[in-house]
C-alpha cells in the first residue's frame, strides 16, 4: 500500500497544499481529512447544501495527485447501477458468434471480466495506483436504507460482491468520502464506519477570502459585501433554503460579470436568482426589502 505521509505529514501541510488547490479549510476539517487519508478510514461530511462538502473531496484529490470517482445519489438508486453492468451488446454479438460457428456457450462464458462494465464504486475497488483515488459518494442521504446497508461491505473491508463473479477487493482501497445534507437521518451502521465532520457556515471574513479564490478577478470590496449580503440572507429564518458558499460565488461572479461598481438595492434585486433558487424565497426577501441586505457605499478596487 503506498505510503502517503510524506503529502499529508500534518495539518499545517495539508491546510497549505489544500489552499494551494483553492479550497480553504479550518483547522478542524483539515484534521478530519488528515485522519480520514493516514487511517485509511471513509469519512462522512455532513452539512447544510453549499459549504463545500464535495469540493472537499476535489480538492483531497488534487492534494493526492489522484482520480477523484464520484457517484452522485439518487432515490432509487440501486447497487447495480452504482458498482456494475453488463456489455449486453457485446455478449449478444458472442452469442450470434458461437451460433454461427456451432459451438457450445455456457452462461459462465458470458458473465466474465472481458464483459463487466465498471461503474463508480467497482472503478474505485479496481483503480491500479499507486495512489488510492478518492471515492466520492455524494449525497448518500438521498438514496434509501437499502442502498446504504450495500454500502457496509465496501465500507469496512474496501471490498464488493458481484453474484456472477463474487467478492472484489481493492489492491489500493479508496479514500472514501460521502456526503450529506443531512435530508434524513443516517443509519447507526454506516456511521459508525466512518470518520464523521460536520461542515457548518463559514465566517463572514473566510467566505469573502473564498469568493477572491475563486473568482479571483473580483475586487476584494465586492468579495466583502457579498460575503455580507449571504450572511444577511441566511439570518433570515423564512427561508426555505438559505444560501451557501456556492451560491456567494455565484452571486459575486454575476455581479462582476455585469461590471458593477456597487452592490445596493437596485443590483442585488437584478442578480438575486444568482444566490436565492426558490421563487418564494425571492418573494419573502423582495417585500422585506433589500436595503438592508447590502451595503450601498461604492466599491473600490484598492
Amino acid at each position: 500500500m503506498p505510503d502517503l505521509d510524506p503529502l499529508v505529514p500534518d495539518v499545517p501541510a495539508l491546510r497549505s497544499r489544500l489552499d494551494a488547490v483553492g479550497y480553504l479549510a479550518d483547522d478542524a476539517l483539515v484534521t478530519a481529512l488528515l485522519l480520514a487519508v493516514r487511517m485509511r478510514q471513509p469519512i462522512l461530511l455532513e452539512g447544510e447544501p453549499g459549504v463545500g462538502k464535495t469540493e472537499a473531496a476535489r480538492a483531497l484529490a488534487a492534494v493526492l495527485d489522484t482520480p477523484l470517482i464520484r457517484l452522485q445519489c439518487y432515490e432509487g438508486l440501486s447497487s447495480a447501477e452504482a458498482l456494475y453492468e453488463w456489455n449486453y451488446p457485446r455478449q449478444l454479438l458472442a452469442i450470434r458468434l458461437a451460433e454461427s460457428r456451432g459451438e457450445p456457450l455456457r452462461d459462465a462464458d458470458l458473465f466474465t471480466e472481458d464483459y463487466l462494465l465498471p461503474r463508480p464504486l467497482l472503478a474505485a475497488i479496481r483503480h491500479p495506483g499507486p495512489r488510492p483515488a478518492v471515492l466520492l459518494i455524494d449525497e448518500v442521504d438521498r438514496a434509501d436504507g437499502e442502498f446504504e446497508a450495500f454500502l457496509l461491505e465496501l465500507l469496512a473491508d474496501a471490498a464488493v460482491t458481484i453474484p456472477e463473479l463474487g467478492t472484489r477487493t481493492a489492491v489500493v482501497p479508496p479514500v472514501t468520502v460521502l456526503t450529506s445534507n443531512r435530508t434524513r437521518d443516517l443509519h447507526d451502521a454506516l456511521k459508525r464506519r466512518c470518520l464523521y465532520h460536520w461542515i457548518d457556515y463559514p465566517d463572514t471574513a473566510r467566505v469573502a477570502a473564498i469568493i477572491r479564490r475563486r473568482v479571483p478577478e473580483s475586487a476584494e470590496w465586492l468579495a466583502t459585501r457579498v460575503a455580507r449580503g449571504v450572511a444577511r440572507l441566511r439570518a433570515r429564518q423564512e427561508l426555505t433554503k438559505p444560501p451557501g458558499v456556492a451560491e456567494a460565488i455565484d452571486w459575486a461572479g454575476a455581479l462582476h460579470t455585469l461590471g458593477l461598481r456597487v452592490l445596493d438595492a437596485d443590483a442585488a434585486d437584478h442578480t438575486l436568482g444568482a444566490v436565492l433558487k426558490y421563487a418564494e424565497d425571492l418573494q419573502a426577501v423582495r417585500r422585506a426589502g433589500l436595503a438592508e441586505l447590502v451595503d450601498a457605499e461604492p466599491g473600490s478596487d484598492a
